[in-house]
């Protein structure tokens, strides 16, 4: 749905982003990573059309970006922007009339999310005297009120306590299912992995890791296990097809931690451990995202 192509910009002395180049597949949850600064937010705002790039060009649906995508695009910022002292049912209203809704369908669908995130009877307040968190389901509802084809989160969860967090996860899930494509930009790696069909990992302007998550973790895997069994203490062995990272005694057993040997294969371990041990669970150390977002990024620094 989004090419990113070769995107440049630099202020001043700065160079936010260069020669970025991401591609954003049509109906997919995609995650937009890097520690602070790397470069997110520069890409978002060009994304927006808020900033523009000083070279380079973005493709929407295979069309060049342009003013007549403003209204297929849902942006919710990681500094919201309301308005604090407008009542929140006419800031809705007025939102939703800039991605180009009618009054009568902006009320109808207002009406709608307000009874959807349990904020039905806020209608009249003003945005000042909410919660930050119950000024985020306002924010949330101004970003998804048009059915934006492409919706842009920046840490959506920030500020949410774990009940609403998970309100907005299923909402976001249900828009995806739904056929929005999400880009999903957050500092939670968990949300991540949770969420995420793809991603890509910023640091320092530039693009340093892509791809589907599935397949990045399973690029990060070193072989190592956990492996439960009753029995004495692991002593090294030259026979064994492992070597032991650690091996401490547990309630109810022990927990050998193991790195598989080059060319040996996990039923070589299970054939080596049966005829010694009682076997309770063999288990894979998989790197978290995480674990591979620290690893990358101390990496290239």
């Amino acid at each position: 749905m989004i090419s990113i192509r070769n995107i440049v910009k630099q202020y001043a002395d700065h160079r936010a982003l260069d020669n970025v180049s991401i591609e954003i597949d049509l109906g997919k949850v995609f995650g937009l990573l890097g520690p602070n600064g790397a470069g997110k937010t520069s890409l978002i705002r060009i994304i927006n059309q808020i900033t523009a790039p000083d070279s380079g060009e973005i493709l929407f649906n295979g069309e060049k970006l342009g003013e007549e995508h403003i209204s297929r695009i849902g942006y919710l910022p990681e500094e919201r922007g309301l308005y604090k002292k407008m009542e929140i049912g006419e800031q809705i209203l007025y939102f939703a009339q800039l991605k180009g809704l009618s009054r009568k369908d902006a009320t109808t669908r207002a009406k709608y999310w307000f009874q959807k995130m349990e904020i039905g009877g806020w209608w009249n307040k003003k945005v000042e005297d909410l919660s930050k968190g119950m000024q985020q389901k306002v924010q949330f509802v101004s970003t998804v009120l048009h059915e934006p084809e492409l919706l842009i989160l920046d840490e959506p969860f920030s500020g949410f306590d774990p009940v609403n967090a998970e309100l907005i996860k299923n909402e976001i899930l249900e828009l995806n299912k739904k056929g929005a494509t999400i880009i999903f930009s957050t500092h939670r790696m968990e949300s991540v992995e949770e969420l995420c069909d793809s991603i890509a990992l910023l640091n320092l302007s530039h693009k340093i890791l892509d791809g589907k998550v599935k397949n990045i973790r399973n690029n990060y895997r070193t072989g190592t296990y956990v492996l439960k069994y009753d029995g004495d203490a692991m002593a090294a062995s030259a026979t064994q097809p492992f070597s032991i990272l650690s091996d401490i005694e547990m309630d109810g057993g022990r927990e050998l931690t193991l790195r598989i040997n080059t060319g040996s294969k996990v039923n070589d371990v299970l054939h080596y451990m049966l005829p010694i041990a009682t076997i309770h669970g063999l288990e894979e150390i998989v790197p978290t995202m995480n674990e591979i977002f620290i690893q990358t990024v101390s990496k290239a620094h």
